[in-house]
């Protein structure tokens, strides 16, 4: 299903762009310390530390940057900055080709989902994984998780039990990211099959009815009648109405799945936090949830 990607070694290249919202120096060069220090080379690009009002540079810089990174094969990874806004704005005007001819990581989550999906349609892996920005106050783990991704370490992520969970267990591709930014690409998604995978969500500072609204897109869309599991990453600042929307956002989402036998983990490590581990997008993983909570396990990558 999926063009390998080449493991990390000590001594490859891995190269910082901003592709969306600006970002304060201090954040890449921690990154870039960081990085150095587990062996890395790293090259920050042109505009990476630019601004042009809210982005990190005009459409054309940032799209520069980045197919820059792409077309270089010495670059092995490409960690994008921050999220925000603005991925969605050049995904369609780079030249994915030489993606396909030397695959190579991508790393993000929140905005970077836009790629996310964009290479999963193209049958390539990618990480959602943490980012220079969240680098200083991020958990060991979510770096940890990082480089075991990027260097292809078979590895396990367990959570604790909540009353939400549905047990059950689950094998497939992991696929999914933010589903605020998955909502908005439905219809890039339409030829896409689901009946093999494992959807991972998250989000933050949405009201529960927007989630619903999400939720009732993805069923319609028919995704929802083909995942084999749903992972629930953090759902950070979730907001209610006034007045209230009746359901807690862990009820809302169960109510969309009465009638399935598919396992559901809630409040799992990843997405808006500080406890954000590394997911390896289309991979084949094992997801076991049971009484003694939940744990998703990574294969080679």
């Amino acid at each position: 299903m999926n063009l390998k990607i080449n493991k990390l070694k000590q001594g490859d290249l891995i190269e910082i762009l901003a592709p969306a919202k600006a970002i304060e120096k201090k954040h890449i060069l921690n990154a870039k310390k960081t990085l150095e220090n587990h062996g890395f080379k790293v090259r920050v690009s042109k505009h990476c530390k630019g601004n042009s009002n809210y982005f990190s540079g005009t459409i054309n810089e940032r799209l520069e940057d980045f197919q820059r990174a792409i077309d270089d094969d010495n670059v092995k990874a490409i960690l994008c900055a921050r999220g925000g806004y603005g991925c969605i704005q050049i995904v369609e005007k780079i030249q994915w080709a030489n993606m396909l001819r030397k695959p190579k990581w991508i790393i993000g989550f929140s905005d970077v989902t836009v790629f996310h999906q964009k290479l999963c349609l193209m049958g390539l892996k990618s990480i959602h994984g943490t980012m220079p920005l969240n680098f200083s106050t991020n958990s060991p783990e979510s770096i940890k998780t990082l480089f075991n991704a990027l260097t292809g370490k078979p590895y396990k992520i367990c959570c604790r039990e909540t009353k939400h969970n549905k047990e059950g267990k689950a094998e497939g591709f992991l696929h999914g990211g933010n589903l605020s930014v998955i909502y908005s690409l439905l219809s890039s998604l339409k030829d896409f099959n689901f009946s093999n995978s494992i959807l991972f969500i998250e989000d933050v500072c949405e009201p529960i009815y927007h989630l619903d609204r999400m939720f009732y897109a993805l069923k319609n869309a028919g995704i929802l009648d083909k995942i084999k599991g749903l992972i629930v990453g953090g759902m950070t600042d979730i907001k209610d109405s006034n007045p209230p929307f009746g359901l807690s956002y862990e009820e809302m989402i169960l109510s969309h799945f009465k009638h399935s036998k598919v396992p559901i983990c809630f409040n799992f490590p990843a997405g808006h936090l500080k406890n954000n581990q590394a997911l390896v997008l289309g991979s084949e993983v094992v997801l076991k949830i049971n009484q003694d909570g939940s744990e998703l396990s990574f294969f080679e990558s």
